[in-house]
Parts: C-alpha cells; sequence; structure tokens
C-alpha cells in the first residue's frame, strides 16, 4: 500500500534547497549523545533534539552543564525555541527537556507509541497510580506523518521502530534526526533486544529512511568510535548508508540483517543508563514524585532486567 508519509517526506526533501535548516551538534562523550539545534535562519525558530542532563550513577547527582551549553548557544544565535524534540524514550541518558523548557519555553514532544514504552516500564518499575501511562508527561504525540513547522521549515514525522516501539525519525527541510535507528556507515545500525524492540521492525524502519533522496543529509543520535576512526562523526548521507553501512548496505536482505542483529544484541551488555534512563525519559524527562521525606528516588529492579 502506498507511504504517504515517506511520500511527502522525499517531497519535502526534495524541495528545501530554499532556507535549508542550521544544524548545531553537541557532543556528550560520556554518553556518546549527539544533541542537535535547529533552526530556521530566516525566523530564527528552533528545536531542541535529544537533550542530555549530566547524571552521576555513583552519587545519583544530576548537574547541568550540557543544557547549559545549549542555552548559551541558543542565547548567543538569538533563537526562539518552540520545541524540545525526543526520538524516543533513550535509555543511555537522561533527557534535560523539562530543564530547557523552564529555561527557554517549547513543547516537549515524542512519538504517541510512548504509551507502550511507559505501559511496559511502568509495570517494571511498580510506578503506581501517579504515573500516567497515556503520554500526558509530554506537551505533544506525533503520529506517522505528522507535519508541522520550525518558523517556515516544513518538519514530517516518520515513526521508525524497531529499536523500539516509539522510535520516530524528524524530517526538518532536507536533513533527517534518526534517533538511534541507524548510526554512522562504520559503526552500522541500533541494537533491537529491548523490550518492544523487533529486528524485522528496523530493517524495515531502515529501508524506510534509506528511501529517502540520496542526498539527504542524515544526523546520528550517537556515536561510539570505531575502530579505523579517530574523531567522532554523526553526518552522513542516505546514499553513504545505502552503499557503506556495514549492518543495512543496500544488497543485505531482511533475513540476513535479522540473523545478524539478533546474534549481536545476544552479546551486548544493558546500557550503563539504562535504568535510571528510562524511568526519568517514560515521564518526559520528569523525575518520579519525591517521597514523603522530600526526596527523589530511581528505582533499580533486582533480577527483573
Amino acid at each position: 500500500m502506498p507511504d504517504s508519509a515517506l511520500e511527502n517526506a522525499i517531497a519535502q526533501v526534495s524541495d528545501a534547497q530554499k532556507g535549508v535548516p542550521i544544524i548545531r551538534a553537541f557532543f556528550d562523550k560520556p554518553t556518546f549523545t549527539v544533541s542537535y539545534v535547529v533552526h530556521d535562519p530566516e525566523t530564527k525558530q528552533a528545536a531542541i533534539i535529544d537533550s542530555v542532563l549530566d547524571f552521576d550513577p555513583a552519587s545519583g547527582r544530576t548537574s547541568f552543564a550540557s543544557a547549559d551549553a545549549i542555552i548559551a548557544y541558543v542565547a548567543q544565535q538569538g533563537l526562539a525555541v518552540d520545541w524540545l524534540l525526543e526520538t524516543h524514550a533513550h535509555a543511555d541518558h537522561l533527557s534535560a527537556a523539562p530543564y530547557l523548557q523552564q529555561k527557554l519555553g517549547g513543547k516537549i514532544a515524542i512519538g504517541e507509541h510512548i504509551v507502550t514504552v511507559q505501559n511496559v516500564f511502568g509495570k517494571l518499575f511498580n510506578a503506581g497510580t501517579d504515573f500516567q501511562r497515556d503520554g500526558s508527561d509530554f506537551d505533544r504525540l506525533f503520529a506517522d506523518g505528522d507535519h508541522f513547522q520550525i518558523g517556515k521549515l516544513d518538519v514530517t514525522v516518520l515513526h521508525v521502530p524497531g529499536h523500539t516501539p516509539a522510535d520516530i525519525a524528524y524530517v526538518i527541510g532536507d536533513a533527517v534526526f534518526t534517533g538511534d535507528t541507524m548510526f554512522m556507515p562504520d559503526y552500522g545500525t541500533a541494537r533491537a533486544d529491548f523490550p518492544g524492540g523487533n529486528a524485522r521492525q528496523l530493517f524495515q524502519s531502515l529501508r524506510r529512511i534509506l528511501s529517502l533522496p540520496a542526498t539527504t543529509r542524515l544526523f546520528m543520535c550517537h556515536d561510539y568510535l570505531p575502530a579505523g576512526r579517530t574523531e567522532y562523526a554523526w553526518e552522513t548521507t542516505v546514499e553513504a548508508e545505502r552503499t557503506g553501512n556495514i549492518h543495512a548496505h543496500d544488497g543485505i536482505t531482511e533475513d540476513e540483517f535479522v540473523a545478524m542483529r539478533e546474534a549481536r544484541d545476544a552479546t551486548l551488555d544493558m546500557p550503563r543508563l539504562i535504568l535510571p534512563s528510562v524511568q526519568v525519559n517514560m515521564r518526559a524527562g520528569h523525575m518520579p514524585v519525591a517521597d514523603d521525606n522530600g526526596i527523589t528516588y530511581l528505582k533499580i529492579p533486582v533480577n527483573a532486567v
């Protein structure tokens, strides 16, 4: 059946010679995460994508150096932040979206399938009735094919599940922010063994993104500096991924990809920050409600993951 969301995204990229977004990346080495500020050069309207709240698991302390660097850039450029966009509920870092919203404004948004993640992990963390599993912690839930604007920049939302059920990619002008669905060509693709993940869905999502025009710019959410490379990188193109992605280049069949991905995932450890990250990020970056002593706690389920 026709994929109208993808067709609209292709048309958008093809028409994006005018007003391409200005993109500034912020790399957080402790979590290997890339956050982005994307803005319309004409109106100065902006979005922040996949922000990082600094968190020390040994002490349980949070800090704001990563987010403050973004705030300083926004102020320097004279930008107005409309959106605080999440590609999914991250398992490797805590979101700084609520802190940034307090400082800069903007609506916190994610894909509508976050409710699936909230239900799965709400049960795991025994979150109780204070945690609403309906996405209402977020200001906006996006469906596949949704369209909005950042200033005069067109944005199309693509649902790209597989890594998690809720992953989405943001097509902003001629640029795509892929989240964890794929990585740089020499590193490959995301794992698909988290609750609700699916390697077959991931392959289909990869092919969907790689159906965009060859010159489409792709921006990764992570880079892990694979062997043979000495500098971190996070920008590539559809053509480079189709010809060179070590897991998903043209010619790899779905069955071959699934067999590779499932075998590789079986060898991977859980991310260092998955337990604190998910219980915060499923709440749009908000901490759980404090106990009656005024202290906020993050739970560590024992022998449950």
